[in-house]
């Protein structure tokens, strides 16, 4: 039988009691929950934490991982979070990249483009918005168009190479998760 000495009885209450007294903060202000999740949340020698509600998916050909996130704002479907990786020196260039996902819209704008630092890693981060012409299947052919939808992408420079975050859906829903996919970035750690 296990016996608990009363220093470490004491430390376990006082951890109970602390979680009970929590001040209430407004939903706008709160932090995306993060937590390892289910599924494949590394690569290239990186990893990362998965968003509270964001769920992964079953593996898929080509892909490190795929989390799908619900929808949000009366969108009919949700969202999904797409990650490859090809390996060192594969998958092409940031600018190769971003040209390609510019053309996966129609009527897009301009791309957003920024870049940021994580634990030591390049981020190179793009928004794009227009009609979306869904590419898929072995030659990436267009499943039909969907109007009114956002991409969020990110390409990480890790140990091992490039990883990409291709985070797509309909506008609203993407914007309601938007501060999820930057926390997701911003949990990026080198393994």
């Amino acid at each position: 039988m296990n016996r608990i000495g009363p220093a470490a009885l004491c430390l376990m209450l006082l951890a109970v009691g602390c979680n009970q007294h929590r001040p209430s903060v407004p939903k706008q202000l709160q932090q995306p929950e993060l937590s390892q999740g289910s599924g494949n949340n590394g690569a290239a020698g990186i990893k990362w934490s998965l968003p509270s509600g964001w769920v992964a998916q079953p593996a898929r050909q080509m892909r490190v991982a795929t989390y799908s996130v619900p929808a949000a704002g009366g969108d009919a479907e949700g969202a999904e979070c797409a990650v490859f990786y090809f390996g060192g020196g594969q998958g092409g260039d940031v600018e190769a990249n971003i040209s390609r996902w510019v053309g996966q819209f129609e009527s897009a704008g301009e791309p957003v483009r920024s870049s940021r630092e994580v634990n030591g890693m390049n981020v190179s981060l793009v928004q794009i918005a227009g009609t979306y012409l869904a590419p898929g299947g072995p030659m990436m052919q267009s499943q039909g168009k969907k109007e009114n939808y956002r991409l969020l992408g990110a390409i990480v420079a890790g140990p091992e190479g490039s990883v990409f975050f291709k985070f797509t859906g309909p506008s609203r829903t993407v914007t309601a998760a938007e501060k999820d996919f930057d926390a997701l970035i911003g949990t990026l750690s080198k393994q």
